[in-house]
């Protein structure tokens, strides 16, 4: 890893950032930049060129501290997620806000999530899925068309949780994502009344299966090309998990709590970070 150039920025701190994707089947021009944008303590969005090493486009569509951002599949709209629960969806184009969500107001944006939708799947109109998990246990999944300005509320979750425990300053943080190799489910694990990650199934609205955990998930990844889950500890452990089932492969190569898990696009590499440490790591036979 090597670092190519930098931008200089305000003293506002960068709390999640979100890599812009590649439309499907379009490769890549001679002297194309790429794009990176970043959520700020400040409520600002910001667009940035890797290769020009400049700010392109800066938006303000939050009031509070920005803690979750991403892409729409084709890389147009921009979903931003603050610590107050509001979601924007702001254009990558203009940095015009098109839609302001408040359905989870009151807990902060955990995971923002989009995937090109299987229309034979779920029955509903809408370019691609998306959902947003906040901290308090609730996840929403959306159907959506960007362009002809239609955002579709189609499952709203919540999962249960006993008190939290005394003594206990945050809660584990409440993570979802769509399950890449079994269309019309999402993975759930946070918090709740077992340790534990639940397949839920948004055609038949129920959980499919539960896989145990040796503890409160603290970071979750699945991967885009084989059944295994990625799944991060505050106990320093990391675990590769087979699904449906499987024996877990377990490794404590962090010296913290694994904050950070993500598999690369090919399923290949896993990358994983704690307080002080980020590992890559090869996966034979992915």
């Amino acid at each position: 890893l090597c670092v190519t150039g930098s931008v200089a920025i305000s003293l506002q701190s960068c709390q999640c950032l979100a890599w812009k994707p590649r439309p499907v089947g379009v490769w890549p021009c001679p002297g194309e930049s790429q794009h990176v944008v970043a959520g700020y303590s400040d409520g600002t969005v910001r667009v940035f060129s890797v290769s020009r090493t400049e700010m392109e486009l800066k938006m303000h569509p939050h009031a509070a501290t920005l803690t979750a951002i991403t892409y729409s599949t084709d890389g147009e709209m921009i979903l931003s997620g603050g610590k107050d629960g509001i979601v924007a969806v702001s254009s990558s184009r203009t940095g015009m806000t098109i839609h302001v969500l408040a359905d989870h107001r009151g807990s902060p944006i955990t995971v923002l999530q989009c995937t090109r939708k299987q229309y034979h799947d779920l029955g509903v109109e809408g370019g691609e899925l998306w959902l947003a998990s906040s901290s308090d246990r609730r996840v929403s999944v959306w159907a959506s068309d960007w362009l002809q300005d239609k955002c579709e509320l189609l499952d709203w979750l919540s999962f249960p949780a006993p008190a939290g425990p005394e003594g206990l300053d945050s809660l584990p943080p409440s993570l979802a994502a769509f399950c890449p190799w079994e269309h019309g489910v999402l993975v759930y694990v946070g918090f709740g009344l077992q340790k534990e990650a639940l397949f839920y199934s948004l055609r038949k609205k129920q959980v499919l299966r539960k896989i145990p955990l040796p503890a409160f998930a603290t970071s979750l990844s699945l991967s885009p090309s084989t059944p295994f889950m990625a799944i991060g500890f505050s106990e320093r452990l990391l675990r590769l998990q087979p699904c449906p089932a499987g024996d877990p492969q377990d490794y404590a190569g962090h010296d913290d709590t694994v904050h950070l898990c993500r598999f690369a696009p090919s399923g290949r590499r896993l990358l994983t970070a704690s307080h002080s440490a980020v590992l890559v790591w090869e996966l034979p036979g992915a």
